[in-house]
């Protein structure tokens, strides 16, 4: 995989909330693309547990902790409907290729999307393949039918899932720059570090 040179990575998250996972994809996206830009979003897909103002903070506190300037928080990206979130980013840099990532575990649902071949259309879609999550033949060819140009990025994501967080709070999958954050909230019952 060679990535575009002035290629922009986008990958919009719940951050709900962000794991050692979300850290090792803004990581590895940094160590394949020029430019990284992440935002907290409301999924019509899946129930939230922390109010969207709590994770952006929580999604920032990771941002700076990985201290890359070629890593940014852009909020004003951030829209339930991927299209809208791709228009607004195609405003924001017009003429320069997107690449939209997802982990493998949403890769299935992008059919289900809203203008989901007007989505495909206007990015690189690259899958980061999360370990628990395989991504099926079937999957890509849906996908590919949809008009998708697929990359498949050489990550290895680790299963640590939000979700797992939410319904059995285990600080340790969370990174510890989250923790001023989750004190200050605590909106998943997580004891102090």
């Amino acid at each position: 995989m060679t990535p575009h040179p002035a290629a922009i990575a986008l990958f919009g998250t719940s951050a709900d909330p962000p794991t050692h996972g979300h850290r090792a994809l803004l990581e590895g996206l940094l160590s394949l693309y020029p430019q990284v830009v992440t935002w907290a979003s409301d999924n019509p897909l899946k129930q939230h547990t922390a109010p969207l103002a709590v994770r952006i903070a929580l999604l920032n506190a990771l941002v700076d902790a990985i201290e890359n300037p070629r890593l940014s928080l852009e909020q004003e990206l951030s829209s339930p409907w991927t299209i809208e979130t791709l228009k607004r980013a195609h405003r924001r840099w017009p003429g320069q290729p997107l690449v939209f990532v997802v982990g493998s575990d949403l890769a299935a649902q992008i059919p289900r999307w809203k203008e989901a071949r007007q989505v495909l259309a206007s990015c690189v879609l690259a899958i980061a393949p999360r370990q628990g999550w395989p991504l099926s033949e079937a999957t890509l060819a849906a996908l590919r039918g949809l008009g998708a140009v697929v990359e498949l990025l050489p990550l290895t994501i680790a299963a640590s899932a939000s979700s797992s967080v939410r319904a059995r709070p285990d600080r340790s999958e969370v990174p510890a720059e989250l923790w001023p954050v989750l004190l200050q909230h605590n909106p998943y019952g997580l004891s102090q570090p």
